[in-house]
């Protein structure tokens, strides 16, 4: 099946985001009804519930079934799966509602960690006291210990996960909704938005689909 004609779909617990051709677009969970799709649709699902949903649509066909998870863990997420499919070396960082980082050589899954995202992280600070209620500064220098509470807070969240992350030495890939900010502290890192949809269509391509 050529690219062209391929209907993507990564479910998570907000969206349903596709991928028609060389489009993007995303629907909502909450109100998007998956029986209105008459074309056939490859996807993968995080979503426990949109996955009940999808089982008795004959159009809609699950990838994870064509992957082999021995690589991974039993509870891993499928979509930071199918990033990990597609760099095959490296690192990937999701930085979504929560921030997934993963490791990859040489095609081996070497494992893994899940960071809060802004948001989250951001109402734990403010939820300790509300003048803790700051938004985090990506331009901050962190290789200087901070002078002031908004600095103190980025630092803190910041630091830590640019630390253990160029410990490796390793490429970097940022996708999800805050990539952009990431990269202002991850500064050789490439923004690949579609890092999940390009190991949905390798492992479409190892299963003989496409």
């Amino acid at each position: 099946m050529e690219d062209s004609l391929m209907l993507l779909c990564d479910i998570g617990n907000t969206s349903f985001h596709f991928l028609d051709s060389d489009e993007d677009y995303k629907k909502d969970v909450k109100t998007f009804n998956p029986s209105t799709v008459k074309e056939i649709v490859f996807y993968i699902c995080v979503n426990p519930k949109v996955l009940n949903i999808l089982k008795p649509l004959k159009n809609w066909v699950d990838l994870s079934v064509h992957v082999d998870m021995s690589k991974y863990y039993e509870t891993i997420g499928i979509d930071r799966v199918m990033a990990c499919e597609d760099i095959g070396d490296g690192i990937v960082i999701d930085a979504g509602s929560a921030i997934t980082v993963d490791l990859v050589k040489s095609g081996k899954y070497e494992g893994g960690f899940i960071y809060p995202g802004l948001m989250a992280m951001s109402n734990a600070y403010k939820n300790i006291s509300t003048v803790l209620d700051y938004s985090f500064n990506f331009e901050l220098d962190l290789d200087k210990m901070p002078k002031n509470s908004r600095d103190s807070i980025s630092y803190g969240y910041l630091k830590t996960l640019q630390s253990e992350v160029l410990s490796h030495n390793m490429k970097i890939v940022l996708t999800g909704g805050d990539a952009k900010e990431f990269a202002k502290i991850f500064t050789e890192a490439i923004i690949d938005e579609r890092v999940v949809f390009n190991g949905m269509k390798k492992i479409m391509k190892k299963a003989n689909i496409c």
